[in-house]
């Protein structure tokens, strides 16, 4: 059986047939921006500059990598830098600072993620105010990146990066639950920067001038038991189990054979919490997964068992014109 995300970038019989149910949905999203917009629901102001990366459409787009990356960008330009996040599939109590020993059952696995990677402090939990205030209060920042909340109106911010999967786009354009939107594609010319995963870096904005683009490679990959690393060229033109539990696997998938990988492909659910069972499959094969995923198999002692890390080229419009911007944020 089919799950419903496969029919929303189609405008299809199923899709049709949800449309109604998704207009009423439009209705509740409309009325909650009206009611935050005539201030009859209250929006709050942190004492820091506020950078919300997220989407408008449901499924991966790649802004946890782009958050990792703008955390080092802004650390290299001198700012000091916190991330907030909601924690999902995490535990808390909330809110709840990472640290050395946090877990992904405890943080989530993004958090945790986003944590190991930049170093950076990081506040997760439900409640995005009192995340940030912790993180403000605890810790000493010039601005605060979030990852995701972009439909948590209550936070006020700054500045919104909008990421978008380049090839998928918005699907069949249909709010949930009839197709993949949160909010309607007309978001985009109200407010924030439109942010093209797998655009032409090359070619300054994308999409006809509507926005920017960054593309995602993998570097090198790595052992989750041994630590050891090896180069991409290792793996090329061999079969491996390739191992996603993300929101847009075949995203990982594709990555990999477009990298001369022939990839038996093993889909999850996103946030998926693995067993050991669930990565045996029964060969010799090397199992390449997710960092994201390797967060929460590190405790395995499968040593078939490897993550592959990526790195992130932004387009230089982006960085000259996001660096101009944060200056004008930070100093006034």
């Amino acid at each position: 059986m089919k799950s419903l995300d496969q029919y929303w970038y189609s405008k299809n019989p199923v899709a049709i047939l949800l449309w109604p149910v998704s207009l009423l949905f439009y209705l509740l999203v409309f009325l909650r921006q009206l009611f935050y917009r005539f201030r009859l629901f209250e929006s709050i102001t942190v004492s820091k500059p506020v950078i919300v990366v997220g989407n408008i459409s449901v499924g991966g787009t790649g802004k946890t990598p782009l958050i990792i990356e703008l955390g080092r960008l802004l650390t290299s330009w001198g700012y000091k830098v916190g991330i907030i996040s909601r924690g999902y599939g995490g535990q808390g109590p909330w809110p709840y600072q990472l640290d050395d020993n946090s877990t992904a059952e405890v943080s989530g696995d993004e958090p945790l993620q986003i944590f190991q990677r930049t170093g950076l402090p990081v506040v997760v939990g439900p409640d995005r105010i009192a995340d940030a205030q912790m993180l403000i209060d605890n810790n000493e920042v010039d601005l605060l990146l979030a990852d995701d909340g972009m439909q948590h109106y209550r936070l006020n911010r700054n500045l919104e990066l909008i990421v978008i999967d380049a090839q998928r786009q918005f699907g069949n354009q249909f709010m949930l639950p009839a197709g993949p939107l949160r909010e309607p594609v007309s978001r985009l010319k109200k407010s924030g920067w439109p942010v093209f995963n797998g655009g032409n870096i090359n070619g300054g904005k994308n999409d006809g001038d509507q926005g920017y683009a960054f593309k995602i490679e993998p570097s090198i990959i790595k052992n989750l038991v041994s630590c050891e690393e090896e180069s991409i060229s290792t793996f090329q033109e061999k079969s491996v189990h390739a191992v996603a539990g993300i929101g847009n696997p075949q995203r990982f998938f594709q990555m990999l054979r477009d990298n001369g990988f022939s990839v038996i492909e093993h889909a999850f659910p996103d946030h998926y919490v693995f067993n050991e069972d669930d990565l045996d499959f029964g060969d010799s094969l090397p199992v390449l997964m997710t960092e994201k995923d390797s967060v929460k198999c590190k405790k395995f002692s499968n040593k078939k068992l490897w993550f592959v890390a990526i790195d992130i080229q932004l387009s230089e419009p982006f960085v000259s014109d996001f660096k101009r911007t944060v200056n004008e944020l930070v100093n006034g």
